[in-house]
């Protein structure tokens, strides 16, 4: 007996050794992805911006309402880039698994850079700059993370999320030659060009593109504007007359008017990445939010595009001037494209709904650089989507360019869209 306690007694406190050992050590963290700084991702959507939206030598200045489809294009590449890689989101209409250890940040960047060579790298009269300038920019994103295996497979799975979204976009309906062409041109209600520019309706196959979340844009149809006659056309009528011209001295109507003149889409995207480092978001928080936000920015105006189509609504300066005020002039420019329903206030539901869902506020902090605002670039906060959605229907009856329900209209649209996105995609994988 004696002698089996000697002989057992080393192998029993080694096994109770080896218990306490697996108790008391805490589990081993788990390791960050190689070279997974987040800035990459708010870098190349100010690059992405610059190119889509921005001047010569290095953009090719889409107007507005055509720079929401390809911002959308780069995210939704990003965003697989990203997560196809961390796992931390379900990707966006894409299966394809990535090398295990690979670099997101190297993914991001070029997924990024693929995405906008390919859609401005020719084309166009400074394709040649536009393309030195990305590559440039991409050797400097790749300089920053050290060579390796895992560089090279994120420039490779990056490559791929690329071409993912660029096969997914092929034959979507852009530039489809769509005309606006009423029956009756000149009829009440009807939308014609507007002065000064007297510009024919932009870029109207918009409403035509096929969308990227939305199985159907059908049920986010907001039917008819109120018909001319009927007491609330009336009343709207009056307000933005009232309210909207350029003569009008009320100092808050006119600063809210002209703020929000400036705000789409540079100031939304610069707002974005504000909040994306203030909040300190992760390399695949970020591409989320960029994603979930852009996406239902661009499907919002699809919906939006094809009402206007649909409706041909007149805007404010035209049906104020043909009841006799020839005169009449609103505080910010009419844009080229019928009134009916508002594509910034649909845009800002987009905004705020998806900000709201995915951190339960929107606390964006949005500079307007817009002609005219009292002293320097003006900084609003808002906390919360109810603020920023009563500004901006209210700026665009005070700046003369909507009547009262389109903006409504245009708010629902995008609050109906964003939920959807939201619902249906870039959920957590766990």
């Amino acid at each position: 007996m004696n002698r089996w306690k000697r002989r057992s007694a080393p192998a029993w406190l080694l096994a109770a050794a080896l218990l306490l050992t697996v108790v008391a050590s805490p589990a081993a963290p788990a390791k960050e992805p190689p070279a997974a700084n987040a800035a990459v991702i708010r870098t190349w959507n100010d690059i992405s911006l610059a190119t889509i939206a921005g001047p010569a030598p290095n953009g090719v200045g889409k107007a507005n309402a055509e720079a929401f489809p390809y911002m959308a294009f780069v995210q939704a590449a990003v965003y697989n880039a990203v997560n196809g890689i961390t796992g931390r989101y379900e990707l966006y209409n894409w299966n394809a698994k990535a090398p295990q250890g690979a670099s997101p940040e190297a993914a991001a960047a070029v997924a990024a850079h693929d995405v906008l060579l390919e859609y401005f790298g020719t084309g166009f009269a400074n394709s040649t700059d536009i393309t030195a300038n990305l590559n440039s920019r991409l050797e400097t994103s790749l300089d920053a993370i050290p060579d390796g295996v895992p560089k090279d497979q994120g420039i490779r799975y990056g490559q791929r999320a690329a071409e993912r979204i660029i096969d997914l976009r092929t034959d979507d309906g852009r530039n489809a030659p769509i005309t606006f062409n009423p029956p009756n041109p000149t009829a009440p209600g009807v939308w014609r060009p507007t002065p000064p520019a007297m510009a024919p309706f932009l870029v109207p196959w918009l409403g035509f593109m096929k969308p990227l979340m939305l199985n159907s844009i059908g049920p986010y149809d907001p039917g008819p504007p109120p018909a001319i006659g009927t007491a609330t056309y009336n009343t709207e009528f009056a307000e933005v007359r009232d309210h909207g011209v350029n003569t009008n001295p009320n100092t808050t109507e006119t600063t809210t008017g002209k703020f929000f003149s400036d705000i789409a889409p540079a100031r939304q995207q610069e707002a974005l990445r504000d909040l994306a480092q203030r909040k300190g978001l992760d390399i695949s928080d970020s591409a989320r939010m960029f994603a979930a936000v852009d996406l239902s920015l661009a499907d919002a105006l699809v919906v939006v595009w094809r009402a206007k189509y649909d409706y041909g609504w007149w805007r404010p300066i035209t049906a104020i001037r043909e009841s006799g005020l020839t005169t009449w002039t609103p505080l910010i420019g009419t844009p080229p494209y019928p009134e009916w329903p508002s594509g910034l206030s649909s845009v800002t539901g987009a905004l705020s709904t998806s900000l709201t869902l995915m951190n339960g506020a929107v606390d964006l902090y949005i500079t307007s650089t817009a002609a005219g605002l009292p002293g320097p670039p003006l900084t609003r906060h808002y906390q919360t989507a109810a603020q920023i959605q009563t500004d901006v229907i209210n700026a665009r009856v005070w700046g003369g360019i909507h009547f009262r329900t389109s903006d409504e209209a245009g708010v629902a649209i995008g609050t109906q869209v964003a939920s959807f996105a939201l619902a249906h995609y870039f959920a957590p994988t766990h």
